[in-house]
């Protein structure tokens, strides 16, 4: 079965951690990458190992998306491959959370997901080609006590994948949602020696982005759960 080709992968809300092993592999595979941030001077050293190229965007604001698309367009190629990895959050008891916050949060988690989304589907949808991948949570399938805002940006998150796939697959365009079920690995959180791959590998969780990336378009995945075994489900 012939599996997608790939050329050209923009991933917002980039930065260490699962960003980085998404960026890693796209680029040992040969596809161009563009990254997008609030702020880019975190990314230098990401983009001098694989060369890719750093834009400075608000995900929510729905005038900077579109300028992000028209400059990676000019300065890279229109991008095949999207990849939603922001996320907002506002913890504390459910009384005391400040209204403004709650909204940021759900605005970076949903609306900036929603903006982004639109914006890769239209450049897309006339090459019947392209996939929008969602990154997930936890809290996309379960709300957490003093996290309310959290839950509800990934659960509408989710229903944004959701309702996408049901919409955009018919028309060739891959939706994918990924629910990070648990803690992942980065260099100030290393797992405890008796308790081995605790949490989840970056670069493990990357893979499997890229294994539904290759799927042949007979048998497309909508939604990956991903978890240590310590997590329970």
């Amino acid at each position: 079965m012939a599996r997608q080709k790939y050329n050209t992968a923009l991933i917002v809300g980039a930065g260490e951690g699962l960003s980085a092993s998404l960026a890693r592999l796209f680029a040992r595979e040969g596809i161009k990458v563009a990254l997008a941030a609030r702020k880019i001077e975190k990314l230098g050293e990401l983009c001098g190992k694989t060369g890719a190229k750093a834009f400075a965007c608000d995900a929510t604001n729905a005038d900077e998306v579109e300028r992000l698309f028209g400059l990676v367009e000019r300065e890279i190629a229109t991008p095949d491959i999207v990849v939603y990895n922001a996320s907002g959050r506002s913890r504390g008891a459910f009384v005391d959370l400040v209204p403004a916050e709650v909204a940021n949060a759900i605005a970076v988690s949903a609306f900036g997901g929603f903006l982004v989304a639109q914006q890769a589907a239209r450049r897309m949808l006339p090459n019947k080609h392209g996939a929008i991948l969602f990154t997930g949570a936890s809290a996309s399938v379960k709300g957490y006590p003093q996290s309310a805002p959290f839950a509800m940006g990934k659960f509408a998150l989710r229903g944004l994948a959701q309702s996408m796939a049901r919409e955009l697959s018919p028309q060739g365009i891959h939706i994918g949602h990924f629910v990070i079920d648990g803690g992942i690995r980065s260099a100030v959180r290393a797992e405890p020696a008796d308790r081995p791959d605790s949490f989840l590998d970056p670069d493990a969780i990357a893979e499997s982005y890229w294994n539904v990336l290759q799927q042949p378009r007979s048998a497309w995945t909508w939604e990956l759960e991903l978890r240590p075994w310590v997590e329970k489900f």
